[in-house]
């Protein structure tokens, strides 16, 4: 295996441990290298079935899970193992190459990588892998797409919305449609393991699958706190919006501040515009398309905003802070809480090495029921480059392995490494990581934002958090609204989207910040609807439709 990084990121991971982010490039004029192919519209196709689901056999869990989407909880790891694959993907003699995006730093060169070696060993192909962080995503993605040299395998994921991304995918990635389509996902279980929900949250292109979807959770955006501090300043669950201002500004202090935020969460903008009863981003009610920036609503969480930046809750280098250096303050007590991907909850439990209590919060109550964002239910998905039968369905048995399922072998060595090495087991079986297993893990070698497996709620060594947050789960995930948008194709979305995202994530940072007052926020949306909003607002409505 080998990994690719750009001497710009080198030079800026090296300046700051690998761990600073620069604010995301906006793309505007990036082409995909091709203008043909036709519509991406599931409008008048035959929509292809998704694969027929069949649920892999795992261990029975300590804690329900519900229909509704609260995960099944373990407290305890699975005594017996399984072995969830016969063969190796590969012969030992192929070579895959690999994008995908990471939160993690650059991960050692496979020689000097056990976690790899083994992952390369057990895989039966060697892998290059190219890893991008966050903040360079956009900017190499348009690369990548504009040029002639595709990797085999293309992780598209992060939440990012790349230029022309269908048009890309339908264009010069592969068909797989006969490979995955109803029983023929047989062929490929773990695949077909894959909850439909996430399948239908990547969608269809022209009416034909064309990626495999990296399944997560539905809770979305989450605001992580600091218990004790919060608690300490009055915080309960469920408070008003008011009372929680209050207490953002009350936990403030010297060189200590209530709110987190960072140069890609915006202010965390778009869980505060939920819980004061915005849409989930995109809204669909007969036929029409309702944007959550222009709604009353998205304003009102706008001021509320303001104010807090202005009596000083948030912390102040919110505009210029990567995310992984906002985690850093977050943990170290500098900032008493953040937003951050749902996923990233045993992380950060494990990045404050028990100096105080992560907790996970209910969306305070403006007025009505209250509101919590729905995930697409997936991180992203894969699509493959163009190759003959044999070769895509060599890269298919690759994801295969890699969403092998919790309680099996496979399972293990991708999320917790070679025992002895990167973990060791407490005395209830749990694998811990070594201090080798931190710096060589999934987080570095980010395999399991290419294909992973349904998520159990398991926290290695952090049976009160998997109590805490199943809790937890139970009270947000019958509050969740959907995103009408996800799986729906716009031909001006595709286009446009990157440059519609950020004049909203602009706007924002000027209102919050004081740059702008909230009155100029008609004009940012009007340029928004003026610059394809209004068209796309119109073809999501008119998928919508023609998809229910």
């Amino acid at each position: 295996m080998s990994v690719h990084m750009s001497r710009r990121t080198l030079l800026r991971s090296a300046a700051v441990g690998g761990a600073a982010f620069a604010v995301p490039s906006l793309l505007t004029g990036c082409s995909t290298g091709s203008s043909g192919g036709g519509s991406v519209h599931n409008k008048g196709t035959k929509a292809a079935p998704w694969p027929t689901y069949a649920a892999a056999q795992g261990p029975a869990p300590d804690l329900a899970p519900t229909a509704e989407g609260v995960q099944a909880g373990f407290l305890k790891y699975p005594e017996k193992l399984v072995r969830a694959v016969a063969e190796k993907p590969g012969t030992g003699k192929e070579k895959v190459r690999i994008i995908s995006i990471t939160y993690g730093t650059p991960p050692k060169p496979a020689a000097r990588n056990k976690y790899w070696a083994a992952l390369n060993e057990a895989l039966g192909v060697e892998v290059e892998f190219t890893v991008v962080p966050d903040a360079d995503f956009r900017t190499k993605m348009a690369t990548l797409m504009a040029g002639n040299d595709l990797p085999d395998i293309i992780a598209i994921g992060g939440g990012y919305t790349l230029p022309r991304e269908a048009q890309f995918v339908k264009e010069r990635c592969a068909d797989l449609t006969e490979f995955l389509s109803g029983d023929a996902a047989k062929d490929y279980p773990h695949l077909a393991a894959v909850p439909t929900y996430a399948w239908e949250g990547m969608g269809r292109i022209a009416g034909r699958i064309y990626g495999v979807p990296v399944e997560r959770p539905k809770p979305q955006d989450t605001f992580f706190l600091n218990q004790e501090a919060f608690a300490k300043a009055g915080f309960e669950q469920g408070m008003s919006a008011a009372d929680f201002a209050t207490v953002a500004k009350a936990a403030t202090a010297h060189r200590t501040w209530g709110l987190g935020a960072s140069t890609t969460s915006y202010f965390g903008y778009k869980t505060h515009a939920i819980w004061h009863g915005a849409p989930n981003e995109w809204r669909i009610k007969g036929g029409k398309a309702e944007y959550f920036a222009g709604t009353d609503q998205f304003k009102t969480a706008l001021e509320y905003m303001a104010k807090l930046r202005a009596a000083g809750a948030y912390y102040p280098e919110a505009t210029s802070v990567s995310q992984v250096d906002l985690k850093t303050q977050f943990y170290n007590g500098t900032a008493l809480s953040m937003t951050d991907g749902f996923g990233a909850t045993v992380s950060n439990a494990q990045g404050i090495k028990d100096a105080y209590t992560l907790d996970l919060a209910q969306p305070y109550t403006v007025t009505g029921s209250p509101q919590f964002q729905q995930s697409r239910g997936i991180f992203g998905y894969t699509a493959l480059k163009k190759a003959s039968k044999d070769r895509v369905k060599l890269l298919l048995r690759v994801l295969d392995w890699l969403a092998s399922p919790f309680g099996s072998k496979e399972y293990e060595l991708l999320h917790y490494g070679i025992e002895g090495t990167h973990f060791e087991r407490d005395k209830d079986n749990n694998p811990i990581a070594t201090e080798l297993g931190l710096v060589e893990s999934k987080d570095n070698l980010p395999l399991t934002k290419v294909a992973d497996a349904p998520q159990p709620l398991y926290y290695p060594g952090y049976a009160d958090l998997t109590k805490r947050v199943h809790a937890w789960q139970r009270k947000v995930v019958p509050m969740m609204v959907a995103n009408d948008r996800w799986g729906l194709q716009s031909d001006t979305f595709n286009r446009q989207g990157a440059t519609l995202d950020q004049i909203i994530n602009d706007g924002v940072t000027a209102v919050v910040t004081g740059r702008k007052k909230i009155s100029d926020w008609d004009g940012v949306y009007k340029k928004w609807l003026a610059q394809g909003g209004k068209k796309a607002l119109e073809e999501f409505g008119a998928e919508y439709e023609a998809a229910h």
